[in-house]
């Protein structure tokens, strides 16, 4: 099969779907692969590296879209992509297509078959091409968080872990999952007074084992969510719905209620986001106010620290890859029901139901699409 990996072009976007190391295990399975100029350059990937690896490396995206037949990006096709994109071609990406009508209809109207990382699943449920970039983005929010509160910044002059004397700022996480428990200890390690809400009482449990005494736990309901964000310095959004349009767990009355120079760290932008105040941001423009809170929304924030997202991207998602190539995209989806998953567009179909229903759009299940 001929796989072809784009430069990726998102505002200050700067990993790349395959590795050197990637590309030479596809290679040394009897795979062709192109890549486009540059495409890992500003993170020490040069042409070179992939020449070495057996890659032809081609001037333009748009010969890249136009030889291959396994397209591998990192962030959801822009316009012009889409653009590029052919009926019966197979995208590898992540797409969050939820929350953006835009995306789906081009890829509907491009006829290709479009498989999101965000929702291939795993044997124990989890969402194993998920979950190293929100490990990456849920450390990154403490980070954010952290100099958003200073003053310069906007925030409320605040330093997170406080000093003898001062106590330290007041940290609540929205979400207990993998980009909650990476805030979470993240904010523990700099000695912040942390404090995480979900709704699974058995997470709770895992968490409070885990991190206890130092870690506050509370069971998600409104009154909780509104007590714990209205004390708050920072609030990091962690919830997840598979696939789905995060919940809007803190409403616009709660934000305004806030204290002035807090912030809140969105991290389920991609999906929506869970602050009715939440837009989404880039990192050549990350923050914005809204009545005196410090908005944080990146939605590709594991693109600042590119190197290391595209490793640990790359070790989840060599796998599928070289299934999808090794015995094309029908078989391949055929066999495995958690690749299966991560089909949510195809021949003009939207075969993701959270998709679907996000958009009012008809839904079909995969395994009609297949005929199996």
């Amino acid at each position: 099969m001929l796989v072809g990996v784009p430069r990726e072009i998102k505002d200050n976007e700067f990993r790349v779907g395959l590795t050197p190391s990637a590309v030479r295990e596809l290679v040394s399975h009897g795979h062709k692969v192109v890549v486009e100029a540059g495409a890992g350059e500003v993170i020490d990937l040069d042409d070179e590296h992939y020449q070495a690896a057996g890659a032809e490396i081609v001037p333009t995206a748009v010969e890249v879209f136009g030889r291959a037949e396994l397209v591998v990006k990192v962030k959801e096709p822009q316009p012009q992509e889409i653009g590029m994109l052919r009926e019966g071609q197979v995208l590898f990406t992540y797409l969050h297509l939820a929350p953006d009508a835009a995306q789906t209809r081009g890829l509907l109207n491009a006829g290709c078959v479009a498989i999101a990382y965000e929702t291939v699943t795993d044997e124990r449920g989890g969402l194993p091409l998920l979950a190293p970039m929100s490990e990456v983005a849920g450390r990154m929010s403490v980070q954010a968080g952290a100099h958003a509160l200073e003053k310069e910044a906007g925030g409320r002059g605040v330093l997170l872990g406080g000093v003898p004397g001062v106590p330290p700022a007041k940290v609540v996480v929205l979400g207990g999952g993998v980009v909650g428990m990476n805030a979470l200890r993240m904010a523990l390690g700099l000695e912040a007074d942390v404090t995480v809400i979900d709704r699974s009482l058995p997470r709770l449990k895992e968490l409070d084992l885990a991190f206890a005494p130092a870690l506050k736990t509370r069971y998600a309901t409104v009154d909780a969510i509104e007590e714990s964000v209205l004390t708050a310095d920072l609030v990091i959004g962690a919830v997840l719905l598979p696939g789905g349009t995060a919940p809007r767990l803190v409403t616009r009355e709660m934000v305004r209620a806030m204290r002035r120079g807090s912030v809140v760290v969105d991290v389920s932008i991609d999906q929506g986001g869970c602050f009715e105040t939440s837009r989404p941001t880039t990192h050549s423009h990350p923050t914005y106010v809204v009545d005196d809170v410090v908005h944080y929304c990146v939605t590709n924030m594991p693109g600042a620290v590119a190197r290391t997202s595209t490793f640990a991207l790359n070790n989840a998602t060599l796998p599928f890859t070289l299934a999808l190539a090794d015995k094309g995209w029908r078989k391949a989806l055929e066999e495995d029901c958690h690749l299966r998953d991560g089909l949510n567009i195809c021949s003009g179909h939207v075969t993701y139901d959270a998709v679907a229903r996000a958009h009012g759009l008809e839904y079909v299940a995969p395994e009609a699409v297949l005929g199996i």
